[in-house]
């Protein structure tokens, strides 16, 4: 310790101290740099390959259910033997529900409260089906159980598999935010210590030329191009990886969060549509009105308003045409909102068919061929569906544009480091060797 001092108080064991300190300053900002870097990089890579994905799915899941719902209603209303394109659909929603639950199972390890709503899922699935299928059986012998069974199973949906899919879909949403905050959050120890570091150098190169009078030190010269190339970089790649990354949120995710529950609010009012007429009044609210339409219209205000010309600024497609950025995006969803305007009005006149004594001439104007509200609910469902292609496409090109950013540069910001320090211990060596 004592020549360690001894040798601090002559000019070579002083630069010896300033070499190690420089060289440890800079190797630091490399590893910093490399360290942050490749962590927000690995998070922008869970952005657009996991938990993008997981919350699509999940929407996916959630959509696929009330979808099964509604076509269950619309197979029951259409008389004892469904329709084979109404079959295949509710096969199909079920399918993929099942598939998808899978893939989730498979996925979200790190999730409890998605592993919670994933094992509820498919615990309840299989007495959904098994209610279903009850009410197709007893429905194909003409017994009246058939509608009993069918608002069960619509009672199981409700209570327990969309909750549980929407907690599901919560669930993974928490974990694609989280990601983007891991991806966006500015590298502070990487830019501090690299501030740090260039600080250092400067220190050291003005005092060599107080001490020399030579300008440069080509060696110190060196380690300060290299640092500074990697706080540039870390400062310019890094800007254009949070500003993408922040563009696929609120071009994008946000987008198809809105547009996904736009799609589920209007798949809920169909299966609420057909059943009000397969209930025809046997189940009520509180209030005494008929539960069915009370949920049709509920699901219908919060999807476009109560049938003014121009959707309320809360509702979900006037939300979903702020949010869309480019006229692509925006025309589905505002001939989304034209086709739920027509259905609003063939909805009243069905209901006023009904509430007339006419059952037969009312289920003809729910499920009947054209110009009926099942025509307006496909061209509402099929719009929203080429809003969301297009908001997933948003979101991908402008999530891989942030990542791309930073490609290369935890590799790139170790090699400068190297070489930075290598100049540092040079440029100080050159010094050290004139007291020989």
């Amino acid at each position: 310790m004592d020549r360690l001092r001894s040798g601090a108080t002559t000019e070579p064991g002083r630069l010896r101290i300033i070499g190690a300190v420089l060289a440890a300053l800079v190797v630091a900002f490399g590893t910093v740099t490399a360290w942050q870097v490749a962590d927000r990089a690995a998070a922008a890579d869970d952005v657009v390959l996991q938990s993008q994905p997981l919350s699509a799915d999940a929407a996916s899941i959630y959509r696929s259910l009330a979808d099964a719902d509604t076509s269950a209603a619309a197979g029951f209303l259409a008389g004892g033997q469904w329709p084979h394109d109404v079959r295949e659909r509710y096969e199909r929603d079920i399918d993929t529900a099942s598939a998808l639950l899978v893939k989730a199972a498979a996925n979200s390890e790190g999730s409890a409260s998605a592993r919670r709503q994933i094992s509820r899922l498919n615990e309840q699935l299989p007495v959904y089906t098994g209610l279903v299928e009850q009410a197709r059986a007893n429905h194909r012998q003409g017994l009246p159980l058939g509608g009993a069974y069918l608002r069960y199973a619509n009672e199981r949906m409700r209570t327990a598999l969309l909750p549980a899919a929407r907690a599901l879909y919560e669930a993974e949403t928490t974990r694609l935010e989280a990601d983007y905050d891991d991806a966006e959050t500015w590298p502070w120890a990487a830019l501090g210590t690299g501030v740090a570091a260039l600080s250092a150098l400067a220190w050291a190169q003005r005092r060599d030329y107080h001490r020399t009078n030579r300008v440069f030190n080509h060696g110190l010269l060196t380690a300060m191009a290299a640092s500074t190339v990697v706080l540039l970089w870390l400062l310019a790649g890094h800007a254009v990886a949070a500003g993408g990354l922040h563009g696929s949120y609120e071009n994008g995710a946000r987008s198809l969060q809105i547009l996904n529950e736009a799609r589920i609010s209007t798949l809920q009012a169909r299966g609420d549509e057909s059943l009000t007429l397969v209930a025809r009044g046997a189940v009520l609210t509180s209030d005494g009105k008929d539960f069915y339409e009370t949920g049709y219209r509920a699901r219908m205000a919060e999807l476009a308003g109560d049938g003014a010309e121009k959707a309320g600024r809360g509702t979900l497609l006037a939300r979903a045409e702020l949010l869309a950025d480019d006229a692509e995006g925006r025309e589905p969803v505002r001939s989304a909102v034209a086709e739920v305007r027509t259905w609003q009005t063939l909805h009243r006149q069905a209901r006023k068919t009904d509430e007339g004594g006419n059952y037969e001439d009312a289920l003809e104007q729910v499920i009947g061929d054209g110009g009926t509200t099942g025509t307006s609910f496909d061209r509402v469902d099929a719009n929203l569906a080429a809003a969301l292609a297009h908001e997933q496409e948003e979101f991908r090109e402008a999530a891989d544009d942030g990542r791309g950013a930073l490609a290369g540069l935890p590799t790139g910001a170790a090699v400068l480091a190297l070489l930075g320090a290598t100049g540092a211990v040079l440029g100080i060596g050159r010094r050290l060797s004139e007291y020989r």
